[in-house]
């Protein structure tokens, strides 16, 4: 149960930290990309920097998968799954707290691939793991 518990807990510190990461190097790139934010082609910028933290978001949420499913003993898949489901749940408490930073459309939409991105990293940690090759 605690390694349970430690797994999960894990797998949301893994998504976290690669997801700040990543916000920490793509913000002031796609800042000095178009530094000029008043500019006729700020909406449709803004839509694709919407879509760039989409993407990497969900490989985060993904990743925190793999690690849940990579800790926990068994049941793998389904440890990643409950993770991607607490995640929701936090997900779902920021879009309450923060719900001007995006529009609601994206906090749907991040809610709705939160369980199906941890999902799949849990069965790809494992698919991964059956291949003799990979020891890890």
């Amino acid at each position: 149960m605690v390694r349970s518990v430690l797994a999960i807990l894990a797998g949301i510190v893994a998504l976290t930290v690669t997801s700040f990461a990543i916000e920490w190097v793509t913000d002031p790139v796609l800042a000095d990309v178009h530094p000029d934010a008043h500019s006729s082609r700020a909406a449709l910028f803004g839509d694709v920097r919407k879509l760039i933290m989409f993407v990497y978001t969900t490989l985060c949420v993904a990743c925190g998968g793999y690690v849940t499913a990579w800790l926990a003993h068994g049941s793998k898949v389904r440890h990643a799954v409950i993770m991607g489901a607490i995640q929701t749940a936090l997900t779902a408490l920021a879009m309450i707290e923060f719900r001007h930073k995006a529009p609601l459309w994206f906090w749907i939409v991040g809610i709705a691939i939160t369980v199906p991105a941890a999902w799949f990293g849990g069965v790809l940690r494992v698919k991964w793991a059956r291949h003799p090759a990979n020891s890890l």
